[in-house]
């Protein structure tokens, strides 16, 4: 990857206010860390150049598009899609990170509220979540780690 491909993609995750100020706060991280899901839930670059490099696409920018225009299900990367009855649980990530990535500082959540509403991703449906969690990233990885410290 050259230097400036390696900037802006860096440039990705730094919230408005950031470059406009040059000044890091808890707001800046939080949206930071919005980029960062949504770059989980799509699979693609916070900043992709396309076009022969002649166009930048912003992930933010693009995420916020596709949801304005109620094709939410097309934001999502196809690989994690494989996974049953996970789609509900990425709209609600997904909801959080577009409330990370606000334009306004303001009115992105607290990095504690945010990590309580993660904590609830899921938790409404309790009845199939138990058992669809287990083929799920997120329950693979679980399973491994629960199988790896009960060995001798």
């Amino acid at each position: 990857m050259n230097p400036i491909t390696a900037r802006s993609r860096s440039l990705g995750y730094c919230a408005p206010e950031i470059t406009d100020t040059r000044k890091s706060t808890q707001c800046s991280d939080v949206y930071s860390f919005g980029v960062f899901v949504l770059e989980l839930l799509t699979g693609k670059s916070p900043v992709q150049v396309t076009g022969g490099g002649n166009e930048v696409v912003h992930l933010v920018r693009w995420v916020q598009s596709v949801v304005r225009e109620e094709w939410t299900a097309e934001v999502f990367d196809g690989e994690l899609m494989r996974y049953p009855n996970i789609e509900e649980e990425m709209v609600e990530m997904l909801q959080i990170a577009m409330a990370c990535v606000s334009r306004n500082p303001e009115r992105r959540p607290k990095m504690l509220d945010m990590v309580k509403m993660i904590e609830e991703v899921g938790r409404n449906d309790s009845g199939t979540r138990a058992s669809t969690e287990a083929s799920t990233p997120v329950g693979e990885a679980r399973n491994k780690a629960e199988s790896s410290s009960a060995a001798p």
